[in-house]
């Protein structure tokens, strides 16, 4: 099976960013996405642990599943879960930003109050997190995990996917239009483009694949095909690296 042997971590659905006890901010994500590559990751012959936000969705079969509400608690449990992941794959919608104090009894409006002010502060971006930790460690020579992200924008999306791709240091990137009707959030439809470099190769042109819209589960294995080619790729070129560099050390040491 082309996964066996390896962990695969992915991030799913929205965060919650509690705003009292009984209201939060969060966003329309319902999971669907990373759920089948989940599920598809598992029929490939990963170990998969799913990171998932609240969604209404069942846990697939083989599939490990660790439930969060918060981007601070999703940032923890894949810091955590990088140790020993082969290939991470950031497909949650993290909310931006977080209310920055928590009200400890529901908020209640007040006798001619006409606006509420809420102080937001930034959610820490973990996948760029994710990325830096990666990029660190193969610069040490050690292995990392093969990262991939998700961008889902409303306008521009091929350009705002590239420069995130770049600019997060990500491997490959899922760059797909949420406005377009019947695709994205909630649907069980999706169409994107994929967009990567190789790994370890930072001046790598950049390559893309479009992809049409088609259930979500094919997509997921459109994604997981690409990226398992892509981590095979990086492990040949890092096994390359260090036998050149073996090389060069026996060659010091010849009398």
């Amino acid at each position: 099976m082309p996964a066996a042997g390896l962990t695969i971590t992915i991030t799913a659905g929205p965060t919650r960013e509690a705003l009292d006890p009984v209201r939060y901010l969060s966003n329309h994500s319902s999971g669907k996405m990373g759920y089948a590559l989940a599920s598809e990751a598992a029929a490939l012959g990963a170990r998969v642990r799913l990171i998932s936000g609240p969604v209404a969705l069942p846990t697939p079969p083989g599939v490990e599943r660790i439930d969060v509400e918060s981007a601070l608690q999703m940032q923890g449990a894949a810091e955590a879960a990088l140790q020993d992941s082969q290939v991470f794959i950031g497909c949650a919608a993290v909310a931006d930003f977080r209310p920055a104090a928590v009200a400890e009894h529901k908020l209640k409006k007040q006798v001619g109050e006409e606006q509420m002010q809420v102080h937001l502060i930034r959610n820490p971006d973990i996948i760029a997190g994710i990325a830096e930790q990666s990029q660190a460690r193969r610069a040490n020579g050690q292995p990392a995990p093969l990262v991939v992200g998700f961008a889902a924008e409303t306008r521009d999306v091929l350009r705002y996917a590239r420069d995130k791709l770049t600019r997060k240091r990500l491997d490959m990137i899922v760059a797909n239009d949420v406005s377009t009707p019947g695709l994205g959030f909630g649907s069980d439809s999706n169409a994107a483009t994929l967009v990567w470099r190789r790994p370890g190769q930072a001046n790598d042109r950049l390559h893309e694949q479009a992809i049409a819209a088609c259930p979500k589960i094919a997509l997921a294995r459109a994604i997981l095909e690409r990226a398992l080619a892509l981590h095979q790729d990086g492990a040949l070129h890092g096994a390359a690296n260090l036998n050149m560099a073996t090389s060069a050390i026996d060659d010091q040491e010849t009398p």
